[in-house]
């Protein structure tokens, strides 16, 4: 046992019985659960947060399979190293079976080139893959090597997974049982909450609280509020901005202001803050949200969300969030219209699939001399000569004559609108 090991690396899971979490594929009717049981697994891609228990459960499989269980990094392994790991699987005197287990923490770091390498080993059975990654494999992985694998989402444990987890760590040898630690369940529960599912973190941050406080008089680690605090900081941000959450986290920040919730708007966009995102691309969104969503239900929701774009520009972080705010929360609390959004995209539609005809001889500009006698322009009426600055003119071409873009729903702000069945 050694003690001077990182905590988290100490408590990783050795058999599927100390796996904690993930009950959704690791129940005992499950098919992941069954095939590793069965030491039967074929090539899987393990995808989640990190510290959800990606490596953890590599480890498990390691320590169960008859096979030989290979482990690479892909961030610091390349072609090469991937063709020894399979020649030595092949080697039937070093490897009876000839075949292997393959482990690549991070393979979505792997390129094209490193990626296709696998895939005739993967094909024939000399490799049984577990990729591991942060990322969506739908996204990073090549896909033929997912069309080739079983994929299996992991979801960040919940705050009962990681404070069982502490609490193990405190009870085991070869966690922290020897240091004479005093704590008291709602501190331990606090490092579990701070982590927002990454067990890594939780355990990281209860062994520097340990490792960092003196013993009292009595010759115990007394864990207080205070320290653990200290040692905690801040709430973990729980998704990368360049990663796949990003895009998880804006759709929902989008449609919170679509569906009126200011609350869950200030929630999503308190999150994107919390981790990094760009105030302007936040303000941008706020900006299309204005026109996509709120249209002509409330046309001030697109001047608020361009001011406030200008003064996000002009005014940076942490002011910012504030300018944010007040545009994000005035598009949910604002009526919805979708009409000018609905009538583009089926005007552009026809524009791009139909024989929409020729613009009419009378709308069309004549600014050379002769054009008048060709026909431009003639018989143009010009509204503003007629009472309430409006009179029938054909203003679509003979083809287009009936169709119907524009469809004002009951939301439509018509204050200031011309209605042409009201006139």
């Amino acid at each position: 046992m050694d003690l001077s090991e990182p905590l988290a690396f100490r408590m990783m899971p050795k058999t599927l019985d100390d796996y904690v979490g993930q009950e959704h594929i690791l129940g005992e009717n499950k098919i992941l659960y069954r095939t590793i049981k069965a030491d039967r697994l074929s090539s899987i891609i393990l995808w989640g947060p990190p510290g959800c228990g990606k490596t953890s459960l590599a480890k498990v499989i390691s320590n169960t399979t008859k096979y030989k269980f290979v482990k690479l990094n892909a961030v610091t392994s390349g072609v090469g190293d991937i063709k020894d790991a399979i020649s030595n699987a092949e080697n039937t005197l070093l490897n009876p079976s000839g075949k292997c287990i393959l482990f690549i923490d991070e393979i979505h770091r792997f390129n094209k080139l490193q990626q296709d390498a696998l895939l005739p080993y993967v094909e024939n059975g000399t490799v049984i893959l577990i990729g591991a990654t942060t990322e969506n494999p739908y996204f990073e992985v090549n896909k033929a090597l997912i069309s080739r694998s079983m994929v299996f989402q992991l979801h960040p444990l919940t705050e009962e997974n990681i404070y069982a987890v502490l609490k193990k760590s405190l009870e085991r040898e070869d966690g922290l049982k020897s240091f004479n630690i005093k704590i008291e369940d709602d501190i331990l529960k606090k490092f579990a909450l701070t982590s927002n599912g990454d067990v890594r973190t939780a355990l990281n941050n209860l062994e520097v609280a340990v490792l960092t406080t003196p013993p009292d008089k009595d010759g115990f680690i007394n864990i207080t509020p205070d320290v653990a605090k200290e040692c905690v900081q801040t709430r973990k941000a729980i998704f990368d901005k360049d990663g796949d959450s990003h895009y998880d986290n804006i759709s929902a920040f989008i449609k919170s202001m679509r569906g009126s919730d200011p609350d869950a708007t200030a929630f999503y966009l308190a999150r994107a803050l919390n981790a990094g995102e760009d105030p302007m691309f936040l303000a941008r969104r706020i900006v299309i949200s204005a026109a996509e969503d709120v249209g002509l239900g409330n046309p001030m929701a697109l001047v608020v969300a361009n001011s406030a774009m200008q003064a996000v520009h002009m005014v940076g972080m942490p002011e910012a969030r504030i300018i944010l705010a007040e545009a994000a929360i005035y598009n949910a609390n604002s009526v919805k219209s979708n009409a000018s959004y609905n009538a583009i995209n089926s005007a552009l539609d026809d524009v791009q699939n139909k024989d929409t005809g020729t613009i009419p001889m009378h709308i069309r500009n004549a600014p050379a001399e002769g054009m008048l006698s060709e026909g431009y322009s003639v018989g143009y009426k010009y509204p503003h000569d007629f009472p309430k600055h409006w009179v029938e003119q054909q203003y679509l071409p003979d083809k287009m004559l009936g169709t119907k873009y524009y469809v004002p729903d009951e939301n439509v702000d018509t204050s200031n609108l011309q209605q042409k069945d009201n006139r």
